[in-house]
């Protein structure tokens, strides 16, 4: 009867036990069906990619982009709408990405324009398997795929927040695409910047052009009173002086300005500057209406320099005009204009509309101020990060150079394992003679092991390397002898370590043509280019130069001027940071009207590697 008695409990007991584990087990069984079967797909989609690892399918009648770098979710629909897209290799940097099908009409120079003569003559094609060069979310497992957040590619995508997700892609094909093609920056920006940034296009969306506060100013041009002038808004007006690279450096700069002093930055572009940059700024534009009221005579405003003289004198009598032109350019006596210091600052936050006419990289000046000081250390943590974020963020190529940029890398350089870029540019062709320069561009790039040596006594060499690996060295430079003399050294001698290198020029147009067209959209193509290498050596006192290792976020190996025959000893030395040189800065001090050395005063400048005179931005640790 006990034995009964214990069957029975221990029979309730499984009841009771069973009662409440299989509703739970039905439950679990159901909620996680989908997600097997996800995972499944999933695995099949990887499948279907390795397979497919050569064939790269555009979709019709978008001009989209896709990378391997993508969710389940995509991958699903990317195989359910035929699209296929080969693997990213780790181990062997290997990328892929889907070719714009953007028309272009132009190719970066013409037959008799390459210095490596085929280069471009050969038809534009995609790769199947793209060398985009390491980057942080590249895997080898496909299991990493699954775990792929959508936040990691928003995070590359957007460049760490510095942009923003509301554009129409197709309207800039380079705004979310051109981090495929370049290493991921281990500069972040500040959570600061990106606040000031955000505050900035609100601003530019309330007061750019077409808003009534702007045509309300506008309208009236200098004939309307202080009281008619609302105080919210107020504009920097960038203007064009001298070559592409001093424009895009005075850009920059001017950009930081107009932040530092809430104002809106409105760019007079002529017809040489329309079909380099897509527009940087969301739901508004920062082209300068051809109707502004002194888009062609300026002779009539008033200038910083009068201003500032009648200030001296009696501050209290000046009347102060709405519209006054800045003179920064370097032969408008900018040692003494005092634009660094806090009393002529005050004196400019009181005009409505500056016309800024300048050449120089003033950020350094603006270092100097101090009602500045606070918020640009807190933008900029990294002092020698200034361009690099702000010229990442204002800077896109046009849909018109972008095209030439991704086929000229996709060709030429996507597969090389490393991509060296040679900046070379003259300021005087008479001395020294092309093959001095070839000479010391050598020596720099054996020197710094960024090149191999090669050897005419072919036993010395290495017989069993490694692994077989390949440079890819682009050459930027007026002339073509440079492309040509290195292609031929490099092909008619085997290097020590059998590297293979092979040397490209896109263009040679023997002079500079500040003000043609497609003269500044190959010179923007060539620099952009350039900031996608691994290493750079550049020419000094080159803002060329600078825009290209401050956008690719490089430390360059910059030349020393070569005289006569002789190679310098060194012939390079490695830059201190990022930054663009201030090749003119102001001389006085403030408060005591004398001259000074603001590297004394300033740990986070120095002066340049190229210009003695001149002034950059470094970290406090150099």
């Amino acid at each position: 009867m006990d034995k009964v008695g214990w069957g029975f409990k221990s029979f309730r007991t499984f009841l009771v036990v069973a009662s409440i584990t299989l509703p739970i087990l039905i439950t679990f069984t159901l909620i996680h069906q989908t997600s097997v079967f996800d995972l499944v797909q999933g695995f099949n989609v990887l499948a279907a990619r390795a397979h497919n690892a050569s064939n790269v399918v555009l979709k019709q009648g978008t001009q989209n982009a896709t990378t391997t770098n993508v969710l389940q979710e995509e991958a699903q629909n990317a195989l359910k709408q035929g699209l296929q897209n080969a693997t990213v290799k780790t181990g062997e940097k290997d990328h892929n990405i889907v070719a714009d099908s953007a028309p272009v009409d132009k190719v970066l120079g013409s037959k008799n324009q390459n210095a490596t003569p085929g280069i471009l003559e050969e038809p534009a094609q995609t790769l199947p398997l793209l060398d985009i060069g390491p980057k942080n979310n590249s895997f080898e497992d496909g299991e990493n795929v699954l775990s792929l957040s959508t936040a990691t590619i928003s995070k590359d995508k957007l460049l760490d927040g510095l942009l923003v997700s509301s554009f129409d892609e197709a309207s800039c094909f380079s705004r979310y695409r051109s981090y495929l093609y370049r290493k991921s920056s281990p500069h972040k920006p500040s959570k600061y910047l990106i606040s000031k940034l955000r505050k900035y296009e609100h601003l530019h969306r309330s007061c750019g052009p077409s808003t009534k506060f702007y045509n309300k100013i506008m309208r009236k041009g200098t004939k309307f009173s202080k009281s008619d002038v609302s105080t919210k808004c107020k504009y920097l007006v960038w203007t064009a002086a001298n070559g592409l690279g001093n424009r895009i450096v005075t850009l920059v700069a001017a950009f930081l300005y107009a932040i530092l002093t809430d104002r809106v930055l409105l760019v007079k572009f002529g017809a040489d500057m329309f079909g380099l940059f897509c527009e940087p700024f969301p739901d508004s534009s920062w082209l300068l209406p051809r109707s502004f009221p002194y888009w062609r005579d300026q002779k009539h405003i008033e200038t910083y320099e009068n201003i500032l003289n009648s200030y001296k004198v009696n501050s209290s009598q000046v009347l102060l005009p709405p519209f006054l032109i800045l003179n920064l350019q370097h032969t408008h006596d900018h040692h003494n204009n005092f634009f660094h210091c806090d009393p002529s600052q005050d004196l400019l936050r009181k005009i409505s509309v500056l016309i800024l006419r300048s050449d120089q990289y003033f950020v350094p000046s603006l270092f100097m101020i101090p009602s500045f000081s606070e918020g640009l250390s807190k933008m900029f943590p990294e002092k020698d990060t200034v361009f690099h974020h702000l010229g990442r963020y204002l800077l896109h190529p046009s849909n018109e150079a972008w095209e030439i940029i991704r086929k000229f890398y996709e060709a030429h350089l996507a597969k090389a394992n490393e991509r060296i870029g040679l900046q070379i540019r003259l300021f005087n062709t008479h001395r020294p003679p092309h093959q001095t320069v070839i000479n010391e561009i050598v020596s720099c790039t054996l020197q710094h092991k960024l090149l191999p040596d090669f050897k005419f006594n072919t036993q010395k060499l290495v017989t069993s390397p490694l692994k077989k690996t390949s440079k890819a060295v682009l050459v930027a430079s007026l002339f073509s002898e440079y492309g040509e003399k290195l292609k031929t050294m490099y092909q008619a001698n085997r290097t020590v370590t059998r590297e293979v290198i092979r040397v490209y020029q896109p263009s040679h147009e023997e002079r500079q043509k500040s003000n043609d067209d497609m003269h500044n959209i190959k010179a923007w193509t060539e620099i952009y280019l350039l900031s996608l290498c691994d290493a750079l050596v550049t020419s000094p006192k080159s803002t060329f130069g600078y825009v290209a290792h401050s956008l690719g976020g490089l430390k360059p190996w910059i030349l020393r001027r070569a005289y006569n025959e002789t190679v310098p000893d060194p012939p390079c030395r490695q830059a201190k940071s990022m930054e663009p040189c201030f090749h003119y800065p102001p001389k006085n001090d403030c408060r005591a009207n004398s001259t000074v050395d603001f590297t004394s005063l300033f740990h986070h400048m120095k002066h340049c590697e190229d210009v003695s005179g001149g002034l950059k931005l470094v970290n406090g640790n150099h």
